[in-house]
C-alpha cells in the first residue's frame, strides 16, 4: 500500500480541519476505521452448499464487485453474499481489462472469500462497459401471408439485427466488422401496412416492418474478460452491457414509454441507455467519467493517483482529509477546500454526457438517472440539470432499492454503484441471454443467447453471407453467327451446404454451446461447349481449276476474323463470320498453295533467311494478279517464274558487281574490289542460280575502292619491254594519277608512252635524269609482272610490282648514281595528290629511259 495511502484519514466530526501530521493516536483510530469500512458485508451466510447458485461480476475500472445468490421456486432471487475488492494497479483502463493477471488476481480474491461462505462457484455472468461500443439502427421488411406467429416476427427482428451488421460494415467505422460481436438487440417498434403496433403476433396483413437497435462489441474486450475469467477458474455464464444491466434494474418495461436516459458514470466511461415509447432507444457512451476527476485532484494537489481516488472519495461522503502530497507538505483540508479547486473538470464532465444525450435523444429528456460510482461526484448532478435545462429534481442520483425480482437486497448494496452489479444478476438469473461458443468452419465465435440461435445467427456472427458460398449457375454462352446472336445457357450450381456437429442442418438448425458448424461451399456451374462446327450451316462451294486439275472451294469460317477449324470452341461474346473465297489469292490459298510463290531457304553470311519466287499467274489464259475476283468456272494457272540469281535476291546491281571504264575507246567492265560473293567458300558471280539451301557468303565494303593496277590488269594492259626505253605516264580522265589511286565508274583510263629521244630537254616533267632511271626501270618491270598476272587482283599485281621494285633497288645498289627506293609510289615515280592547302601540287610524271632499261638488263 503506498505510503500516502497510510496516512489518509478523515477529521472527527465536528473538528476544524487542521494543517500539519495527525497525532500517533488519531492516525491509528483513523487506519483502523477506514478498514473497518472495507469489511465485506452480507446478507446471510448459509451454511450448506447451494446447487443452484447465481454468481454475478461487476468488473470495473477500480474495483471487483461480486454477488452471489440463489434463485428460488418462485422466481424471485434470493443475495447469499457480496464482496467488493479494488484493483492494487491501474490493471483496467476506461472498462477495459489492460493487464489480464492482475484482474485475475482481484477476480480471483473475490471468488475465494464468496466461495467461504457459499461454496464452489464455476461460472459467473458479466457486463462489458461501452468504450468500445457500435450501435446501430436498422430496419428489415417482410411479406407477409396469413396470421402473422411469433416465428415471424422473431424471424424479422433477427433480419433487422442482420441489417443492422450489414449497416455496421458499410460505415467503415470499424476495420472488420466480423470481429464484433451482438450483444444484444431492442426492437424500437413494430409496423404493418404503416400502422405502428407493439407486437405483430396475431395479426394480419401484407408487410411487416420492425426498426431494431442492434449493439455491438469487439472480441478484443470479450476474449480479454474471458482470459481473466478462465485464470480463476471460472466460465462465462452471460454476458452483457452495463447499461443494459442497470436499466433492467432502474426503468422497468412498464416504464420505457417515458424518454428516460439512464447514466452509468464509472471510473474510465459513462454509459448511456434511452428509453422511449416503450423500448430502448439508444446506447451511448462518453469517454469521460471519475478517473477525470480523480486525475484533477492528482494534478492539483501533487498526489499518487491511487491516494487522489481515495481523497475523492471522501470529499464526496462531506468528509475532511489528511494527506501529503509528493514534497513531503503536509494537509489537512475540509471537503470543500478538495472540491472547489476541480469543479471546472466536474463542469466538462457534465457537459460530455449532456452533449451526447443531446445527440442520441435530440432534444432533453423527460428526466435523467445517474448511478454509478462517479455519480457520486460532487456537483455533478447540479452540472447535468444545467447543461441540459431540466430542473434539479429531474436529475437525480438513483440506487437500487426495491428491484423488482430481488428479494431483501443487503444495505451494502444500497449505493449507486450496486445498480449494474445487481442488473448483471438478473440477467445471469435469465436462460435468455446465456454466452455461446461456437466453432464456424474451425473458427471459435461467441454469440449471446438473447433468444434461441440458430445456425443462421452463428452465421451472422462469422460474417458469412450463405449466398455467396452458393455456386454460382454456369454463365450462358452468347455469339453471333452472320449478324443473328445465339444463346447457350449454362448449368445451375449446386447449394452450399451445413452441418452441424458432423450432421447435416439448415439456417433453422438450433445450436447450443459448443456446437461445431462446417459450412462447406457449392460448387459453380459450367458454361457451355460450343464448338463451330455446331453453328455453321452449309454454304456452296466454288469450283474452278488450277493449272488443269479442277478444285470445289468452301466458304472459309472465322472466328473474329481469324480463320479456324470446325472443331475449335467458341468463347462468350465471339463473332462468327462465314465468307468465300473471292480472289486469285485467297482461291490459291485455300488450295494450299502460297499466293506468293516459293519460298527457298538458304543461309547469308551464317544467318538462315528465306527467298520468295514470285509465281506467273494467269486467269482463263490471260495474266493475272494476287487481287483478281474468280468466278465459277474459273481456269486459272499458277506456275513458278524463272529461278532467281544470287543478284536479284541479294540486290546486287550492276553498278556493284563491277565498274565500267574506257581504255583506248573501248568499254570495259571491271570487277568490283569492294565486293566478295561466294557460294559453299566457291567464288560466284551474280548470276549464279541462288538453291535451297546455299551457303552463301556476301561481303561489300564501302572502304575498299578499285585502283588503277586493278583497272590496267582488267582491260589487258601490256606494258612495253624493258629495252624499249620510253617513259610511261599513267592518266585517268587525261590527269595524271599514282599506280594505286583509285578508278570510278565511268572513268577515262590511259597510258601514255613517250620515246625518250624526243623528250624536250625544258620539259622536266619528261626529261631522262640519271636518278629516275631506276623508276622507270621499275615502272616497266611492274607493268610487265601485272600484265603477265594476268587477272589477279590490286593486292596482287602490287605485290608484283613491289617485287620488280625491290629488284631495281638491288640492282641500282651497285650504281651510285641510283638512289634505294624504300616505296612502291616512290619507285614508280609516281606521287600521291598534295594535301588541300588551296594550292595544287605539282604532278610528277612518270618517265621511262631507254638507257635504264638497258642499264638494268
Amino acid at each position: 500500500m503506498p505510503e500516502n495511502e497510510e496516512t489518509a484519514t478523515t477529521s472527527q466530526a465536528g473538528e476544524k480541519p487542521r494543517r500539519g501530521r495527525p497525532r500517533k493516536a488519531e492516525g491509528t483510530k483513523r487506519r483502523t476505521r477506514r478498514t473497518a469500512k472495507k469489511t465485506t458485508a452480507r446478507a446471510q451466510k448459509p451454511r450448506t452448499q447451494k446447487s443452484n447458485l447465481l454468481f454475478a461480476l461487476d468488473i470495473g475500472t477500480r474495483s471487483v464487485i461480486g454477488i452471489a445468490a440463489t434463485k428460488e421456486k418462485d422466481g424471485t432471487i434470493a443475495i447469499l453474499a457480496t464482496e467488493r475488492q479494488e484493483h492494487a494497479t491501474r490493471a483496467m483502463l476506461d472498462g477495459q481489462i489492460h493487464d489480464v493477471p492482475q484482474v485475475a488476481a482481484v477476480i480471483r480474491g473475490v471468488k475465494e472469500k464468496l466461495e467461504s461462505d457459499v461454496g464452489p462457484l464455476k461460472s459467473a455472468a458479466v457486463a462489458a462497459a461501452g468504450r468500445a461500443l457500435y450501435t446501430m439502427t436498422a430496419t428489415a421488411e417482410k411479406q407477409i401471408a396469413g396470421v402473422i406467429r411469433a416465428e415471424d416476427e422473431r424471424d424479422l427482428d433477427f433480419a433487422g439485427v442482420q441489417a443492422a451488421q450489414a449497416k455496421l460494415a458499410a460505415s467503415h467505422t470499424v476495420d472488420d466488422p466480423t470481429h464484433y460481436y451482438c450483444v444484444g438487440y431492442s426492437t424500437i417498434r413494430y409496423e404493418l401496412d404503416g400502422s405502428q403496433l407493439k407486437s405483430l403476433v396475431g395479426q394480419r396483413g401484407d408487410v411487416a416492418r420492425a426498426e431494431v437497435i442492434a449493439t455491438f462489441l469487439p472480441r478484443q474486450v470479450i476474449d480479454s474478460m474471458q482470459s481473466a475469467l478462465e485464470a480463476t477458474g471460472l466460465s462465462m455464464q452471460a454476458l452483457t452491457l452495463e447499461p443494459i444491466a442497470a436499466i433492467n434494474v432502474l426503468i422497468p418495461p412498464t416504464m420505457r414509454h417515458l424518454n428516460l436516459v439512464l447514466v452509468d458514470i464509472g471510473a474510465g466511461t459513462s454509459d448511456i441507455a434511452i428509453t422511449k415509447n416503450g423500448s430502448v432507444i439508444a446506447y451511448g457512451m462518453v469517454p469521460k467519467a471519475g478517473d477525470e476527476i480523480t486525475e484533477a485532484i492528482s494534478q492539483n494537489f501533487l498526489l499518487d493517483f491511487n491516494v487522489a481516488e481515495h481523497i475523492k472519495r471522501q470529499a464526496a461522503n462531506g468528509e475532511g482529509v489528511h494527506f501529503s502530497d509528493i514534497l513531503g507538505a503536509s494537509y489537512d483540508l475540509s471537503a470543500q477546500d478538495v472540491i472547489k479547486p476541480i469543479l471546472p473538470q466536474v463542469r466538462d464532465l457534465a457537459g460530455s454526457i449532456a452533449s451526447e444525450i443531446t445527440r442520441l435523444n435530440g432534444t432533453a429528456p423527460q428526466a435523467v438517472m445517474l448511478v454509478g460510482g462517479g455519480a457520486l461526484t460532487p456537483m455533478l448532478r447540479d452540472y447535468v440539470a444545467e447543461a441540459l435545462e431540466l430542473p434539479e429534481n429531474r436529475v437525480a442520483v438513483r440506487q437500487p432499492q426495491d428491484v423488482s425480482g430481488l428479494a431483501d437486497i443487503p444495505e451494502i448494496l444500497h449505493s449507486p454503484d450496486a445498480v449494474t452489479p445487481l442488473g448483471i444478476l438478473k440477467i445471469a438469473s435469465l436462460n435468455t441471454l446465456h454466452f455461446l461458443r461456437v466453432r464456424v468452419n474451425g473458427t471459435e465465435h461467441s454469440l449471446f443467447n438473447f433468444r434461441t440461435l440458430t445456425v443462421a445467427d452463428a452465421l451472422l456472427n462469422a460474417g458469412i453471407n450463405l449466398r455467396k458460398w452458393n455456386g454460382r449457375p454456369g454463365l450462358a454462352l452468347m455469339v453471333t453467327v452472320d449478324g443473328k446472336t445465339r444463346s447457350f445457357p449454362g448449368t445451375l450450381g449446386t447449394l452450399a451446404r451445413l452441418a452441424v456437429d458432423g450432421e447435416a442442418a439448415t439456417l433453422d438448425t438450433e445450436i447450443k454451446d459448443g456446437s461445431d458448424i462446417t459450412v462447406v461451399r457449392g460448387e459453380d456451374g459450367t458454361s457451355p461447349e460450343v464448338r463451330l462446327a455446331d453453328v455453321t450451316e452449309h454454304v456452296p462451294a466454288l469450283h474452278v481449276s488450277i493449272n488443269g486439275a479442277p478444285q470445289s472451294i468452301t466458304a472459309k469460317v472465322l472466328i473474329n476474323d481469324r480463320e479456324a477449324g470446325p472443331s475449335a470452341l467458341l468463347a462468350d461474346g465471339d463473332s462468327v463470320t462465314s465468307r468465300m473465297p473471292e480472289s486469285f489469292g485467297e482461291v490459291l490459298r485455300a488450295c494450299g498453295l502460297p499466293p506468293q510463290g516459293r519460298r527457298v531457304h538458304y543461309r547469308l553470311n551464317g544467318e538462315e533467311t528465306s527467298y520468295v519466287s514470285t509465281p506467273v499467274l494467269r486467269a482463263n489464259d490471260l495474266p493475272a494478279s494476287l487481287s483478281l475476283p474468280v468466278h465459277e468456272g474459273d481456269r486459272l494457272t499458277y506456275g513458278e517464274s524463272s529461278a532467281p540469281t544470287l543478284g536479284s535476291v541479294l540486290g546486287i546491281t550492276e553498278l556493284d558487281a563491277a565498274l565500267v571504264v574506257y581504255y583506248e575507246g573501248i568499254e570495259h567492265k571491271i570487277p568490283s574490289a569492294a565486293l566478295t560473293l561466294k557460294v559453299g567458300g566457291v567464288p560466284v558471280s551474280p548470276d549464279t542460280p541462288l538453291a535451297e539451301g546455299a551457303d552463301v557468303t556476301y561481303e561489300k565494303s564501302e572502304r575498299k575502292a578499285t585502283t588503277v593496277s586493278d583497272a590496267l590488269v582488267a582491260v589487258g594492259f601490256e606494258p612495253p619491254a624493258a629495252t624499249s626505253r620510253v617513259s610511261a605516264q599513267i592518266l585517268v580522265n587525261d590527269a595524271p594519277v599514282d599506280f594505286t589511286a583509285p578508278i570510278k565508274n565511268g572513268d577515262t583510263l590511259a597510258v601514255k608512252l613517250t620515246p625518250l629521244a624526243s623528250t624536250g630537254a625544258a620539259d622536266s616533267s619528261t626529261q631522262v635524269t640519271p636518278q629516275h632511271g631506276a623508276e622507270t626501270m621499275a615502272t616497266a618491270g611492274a607493268m610487265h609482272t601485272a600484265s603477265a598476272a594476268g587477272a589477279a587482283r590490286t593486292e596482287n599485281a602490287a605485290k608484283a610490282a613491289d617485287a620488280t621494285a625491290n629488284t631495281a633497288n638491288t640492282t641500282n645498289a651497285a650504281n651510285a648514281v641510283s638512289p634505294r627506293y624504300t616505296s612502291l609510289t616512290e619507285a614508280l615515280g609516281l606521287t600521291a595528290p598534295p594535301a588541300e592547302t588551296g594550292t595544287a601540287a605539282p604532278q610528277k610524271n612518270p618517265t621511262i629511259s631507254i638507257a635504264d632499261l638497258t642499264r638494268n638488263d
